[in-house]
């Protein structure tokens, strides 16, 4: 018997949770489908415990790999996604960044002439980000206090984080103590999805409150094969659990909210996407879309890595008998390492224009933060890596289908660096950094310089190491993006709703144009509130 629901959300993450929960509270009969796990457990409930889960793999996430990349001298990269209720929110690192207005105005510009066209300027948007947010400290026109989303301060500072955030004070940068604040730029310490070692994801904050309401129905472990579409609208879903392949209906809209790399696989193997591909994998194609699985954008990430002179950090801090000091803290005081995901500092800086908008975010991370071959090389030990982003790359990716298999993986080709201008970009923060490492405070904590080779900082070696190190900051966006009316690539309307198909809408940071200057996880959430509102009729 198949069954029936209002509206269907195929994916749980941080936007597919707010959508899911936000419809419901409207009065509608939900369906949401996530292909991973339950977000229950110890180890993604406590800041630091998902980097453990990390280190050692786990069902929580899923590692896709890239395709080769040539211009890396052949190196593929692993790109880490959750596999979990609550999605990125579930297993990242909790630091809550919007990025900054001129990202939203940016994206209003490009769609405001569209047909039936919807505001997405910074003003249209911060009141969707105002309803969710719980904050513990800031109550202003910036910041709302009685949302679901509990955004709070570290509730630990290791001491080379506050060293890191004195050093580019003495650089000149000043000292920010809001990045959503009125200004991005400067040195500080982030807020956090948690509260009291905590973690507040997505599913926990909008999903756990509506558990026992009969109009939400949860899946777990249903990984949606592909959308049925009836002449020309999307009508139901095919899905496979542990009990086999299913098809649901609704009589709303389809909502995909699989994340950047899941979203445009679906569409494809649905028969939405560029018709000699879908063609090529045997997928009788629906409508032609040539963006879908285009314009793949990241944050690609770099660090100057460096061995101090004491202990200083966490090395060491989750084995032995640190772990278990660690651990009677949180239990029995609630304070301590475990109280923090250990990326306390962080900077938005413009290296070569200080006044101007920031192009590099990084993070303080006191340890020797290094792939596991080259960390043999060196030796484990007590160190600092400074993980510098680069907020807008210019460098454009895809995702492409390995074949009409529902279960393969697909074919990531992210591209980082491979524009000249994000290598040159990157190595200007190279070298900022370093005067970082050798300005007071943390200069007099630096015995030396491990990664890159502190005797060459020619662009050649720097280029040679940012080919070798760089990889994903984990915020992949823009593969089926909103564009306006006449663009090739541009698979949404400003409405989020798929062009050529009726009742079908992608509200993931797949649908936007263009890469927030900040971390992800806020902007998805923003997307599923409005997404929601979309839907309903509320805007």
């Amino acid at each position: 018997m198949t069954e029936t629901f209002d509206h269907i959300v195929v994916g749980g993450g941080s936007a597919g949770c707010v959508a899911a929960a936000q419809l419901v509270r409207g009065g509608s009969r939900v369906l949401l489908l996530e292909a991973g796990h339950s977000h229950r457990h110890p180890l993604l409930d406590m800041p630091p415990g998902v980097f453990k889960l990390l280190k050692n793999g786990s069902k929580f996430f899923k590692m896709h790999q890239s395709t080769p990349q040539d211009h890396l001298g052949g190196r593929t990269t692993e790109i880490q996604q959750g596999n979990v209720l609550g999605g990125g929110s579930s297993v990242n690192g909790q630091a809550y960044v919007r990025g900054r207005p001129s990202d939203y105005d940016g994206w209003h510009e490009v769609l405001r002439g569209n047909n039936d066209a919807v505001g997405w300027a910074w003003s249209d948007v911060l009141p969707h980000f105002k309803r969710l947010e719980g904050n513990r400290r800031f109550n202003n026109e910036l910041h709302g206090t009685e949302g679901p989303l509990i955004v709070s301060d570290p509730g630990h500072i290791n001491e080379m984080a506050r060293w890191f955030v004195q050093s580019l004070q003495a650089q000149g940068e000043p000292y920010n103590t809001d990045f959503n604040g009125p200004t991005q730029r400067g040195a500080g310490y982030f807020q956090f999805t948690y509260q009291q070692g905590q973690r507040i994801s997505a599913a926990y904050a909008f999903i756990a409150p509506l558990e026992g309401n009969p109009d939400l129905t949860l899946r777990l472990q249903a990984e949606v094969q592909k959308i049925v579409i009836e002449n020309g609208r999307a009508v139901g879903v095919v899905y496979k659990d542990r009990s086999g392949v299913h098809e649901a209906r609704a009589d709303g809209e389809i909502i995909l909210s699989a994340g950047a790399f899941i979203t445009p696989k679906i569409m494809m193997l649905s028969g939405l996407g560029p018709a000699d591909h879908l063609t090529s994998h045997g997928i009788a194609v629906i409508e032609d879309m040539l963006g879908v699985g285009q314009n793949l954008n990241d944050h690609p990430d770099v660090s100057i890595v460096a061995r101090v002179n004491g202990p200083y950090g966490y090395y060491g801090q989750d084995t032995g008998w640190n772990m278990i000091r660690n651990g009677l803290q949180f239990k029995l005081f609630g304070t301590g390492p475990i109280t923090t995901t250990g990326l306390e500092a962080a900077t938005f800086v413009n290296p070569t224009d200080p006044d101007a908008p920031p192009t590099h975010e990084a993070y303080c991370i006191p340890v020797l933060y290094l792939p596991p071959e080259m960390l043999k090389e060196v030796g484990d030990g007590y160190g600092v890596s400074i993980q510098i982003v680069l907020l807008q790359p210019q460098s454009r990716g895809e995702v492409r289908l390995a074949s009409a298999d529902p279960a393969a993986m697909p074919l990531i080709s992210p591209n980082f660096l491979k524009d000249p201008r994000d290598l040159e970009a990157m190595i200007t923060g190279l070298r900022y950094f370093r005067k970082t490492l050798e300005t007071k405070p943390m200069a007099d904590r630096i015995d030396r310089i491990v990664a890159p080779d502190p005797d060459d900082f020619s662009d050649e070696a720097l280029g040679a190491h940012c080919r070798k190190m760089v990889k994903t900051n984990f915020h992949p966006v823009g593969t089926a993006k909103m564009g306006a009316d006449g663009d090739p690539l541009a698979v949404l309307d400003s409405r989020m709703r798929v062009r050529g198909i009726a009742g079908l809408r992608v509200c993931d940071m797949s649908a936007v144009p263009e890469i927030p200057a900040g971390n992800t996880n806020a902007p998805a959430m923003m997307l599923g509130d409005r997404c929601a509102d979309l839907v309903m009729g509320k805007l």
